[in-house]
């Protein structure tokens, strides 16, 4: 009995030393204990993760209600203009570019492990999300700048519904075939979004970014200058021109954040292998890459004025049901409605439909 209680005091007490003498060392040592390379890594991804999760909710919430209310647009006035078809459409894009991004919320700051074929496939409905998305801001800006008629080929969803899904489809199968399927189509490993390659890089930062960008400026340049010479208004005076440029210039900041650190990596990895913080700065790279998705679904929530009132509407009706019943009402002023009939977009559609 007595050997059996002299040995745990002892094996404790070596413990207690062992622990000290490596706090004692790293004191006299004078440097601080840090932390390893890969802890590090895992510590800016997980928080980056956990932000991401927080702004991805609000998106999510937001592009619901905006589909929401394009659908309770239609039900009374039976059409939609075709600046709110395409911001419809654009939405619909950004939910499904967030819905394909919850493959990072689940396993970082590990990396989801498939087949090389049903990674491709992933990669393949990411980057055609994206790219349908910036060509529908490509008839946004043709239509702002523009204002063709109504009978104009590219207002005519039988055409822009095709060229926008060949011209994605197309882009988006070469930049497959330039990604392949790695180790194998068959065989479990990590799944990498976008494979750190020059050629695959470098294509997707022309077609998928420069590209859809370089149409945008162009055409605002183009009518820009149109409607100076006229002395038009900017963006034909409407109220969608603030949104869209607000919105446009918020998913370049994030795309071109991302081309550039894929850019960057590819320059790493010819060098030698990738460090920790390399890996975590691409992780971060994507999550800015779909935080665009949210950012866009947020600013056109606040920014558009008939999504905004709607918003506030909804707000007005659950504050009134939450009231107790038998509750007294304050004293309201009542005060004699105003009535201003402006020309709606609607209206100008109409009239250049009938006109024609």
């Amino acid at each position: 009995m007595s050997n059996h209680s002299t040995a745990a005091p002892a094996l404790n007490t070596s413990t207690i030393l062992i622990v000290d003498a490596a706090t004692v060392n790293a004191s006299t040592s004078g440097a601080a204990p840090t932390l390893p390379p890969e802890i590090a890594a895992n510590d800016i991804t997980s928080r980056a993760n956990y932000f991401y999760s927080f702004l991805a909710s609000l998106g999510f919430v937001a592009g619901c209600f905006l589909l929401y209310s394009f659908i309770q647009t239609y039900r009374a006035q039976r059409r939609l203009a075709w600046l709110e078809c395409l911001l419809w459409v654009f939405c619909s894009f950004q939910l499904l570019l967030l819905l394909l991004s919850l493959h990072i919320v689940a396993y970082r700051p590990s990396y989801m492990e498939t087949t090389g074929l049903g990674c491709a496939v992933l990669s393949f409905f990411i980057n055609m999300a994206s790219l349908c998305g910036l060509l529908v801001l490509v008839l946004m800006a043709y239509v702002l700048t523009f204002d063709p008629p109504s009978h104009a080929l590219l207002r005519k969803p039988r055409v822009c519904g095709p060229l926008v899904v060949l011209s994605s489809f197309l882009t988006c199968l070469l930049l497959a075939g330039l990604r392949g399927t790695g180790r194998g189509a068959q065989h479990d490993h990590i799944c990498i979004m976008d494979p750190v390659r020059v050629s695959y890089a470098a294509t997707k930062m022309c077609l998928v970014f420069l590209a859809p960008y370089s149409l945008q400026t162009g055409l605002l340049i183009v009518g820009c200058a149109r409607q100076w010479k006229s002395k038009g208004r900017f963006l034909s005076g409407s109220e969608e021109g603030p949104m869209f440029l607000t919105v446009t210039g918020a998913m370049f900041c994030c795309l071109l954040f991302y081309n550039v650190v894929l850019l960057r990596g590819v320059q790493g990895q010819t060098t030698g292998e990738r460090s920790p913080m390399e890996r975590a700065l691409h992780t971060v790279a994507e999550l800015v890459l779909f935080s665009g998705s949210s950012v866009s679904l947020l600013l056109v929530l606040a920014i558009r004025r008939p999504c905004r009132d709607s918003l506030v509407q909804v707000f007005r009706q659950l504050r009134d049901c939450c009231q107790r019943p038998g509750r007294p009402q304050q004293n309201r002023n009542i005060i004699a409605p105003h009535i201003e009939i402006v020309d709606t977009l609607q209206d100008i559609e109409k009239d250049s439909s009938d006109g024609y």
